[in-house]
């Protein structure tokens, strides 16, 4: 099984939308027994806590469903779980460099470098906009988990 982890702040916008988003994927192209995906933030103020609203609804917008999410904090031994652990901000990757263990077995890189005819390199934090932002991250993803299942596909199965 080949495991995936989305990696953001406080894990209730970004990462729980991919971790939503490939997951719907991966299910309509059979693959759920192949592709394990989760999500995490790097701090724990929303531990616990369901994805935003705003989130949520821009996934319903699309047939995805998000209820089950909760937030997470990233743990030591996510590093020894995952094979691939996907940053949404360069702050993030850098975050994610100064935690792995030397022995991990998980390769660290950013999301949208999966995205097909992307320039953006970050997946911006639509937290403190209004709803375009929530469309607009939610349409990189799309496009992220899109190129990130044909690499899997192709890569690792």
């Amino acid at each position: 099984m080949f495991k995936v982890l989305f990696v953001c702040t406080g894990n209730i916008c970004r990462s729980p939308t991919a971790d939503a988003v490939m997951k719907h994927i991966v299910k309509e192209h059979n693959l759920s027994d192949k592709i394990y995906v989760d999500s995490v933030g790097t701090n724990s103020y929303h531990e616990g806590e369901a994805p935003d609203h705003r989130a949520v609804e821009m996934a319903k917008l699309h047939d995805i469903d998000m209820s089950g999410l909760k937030a997470r904090r990233l743990e030591p031994n996510d590093f020894m779980e995952f094979d691939l652990m996907l940053a949404m901000d360069h702050g993030h990757l850098s975050f994610m460099q100064q935690l792995q263990p030397p022995n991990s077995k998980a390769g660290l890189e950013m999301f949208l470098k999966y995205a097909i005819n992307c320039d953006e390199t970050d997946v911006p934090d639509p937290w403190y906009g209004h709803g375009d932002g929530f469309r607009y991250v939610f349409d990189l993803i799309q496009n992220g988990c899109d190129g990130l299942l044909e690499v899997i596909r192709t890569q690792h199965l």
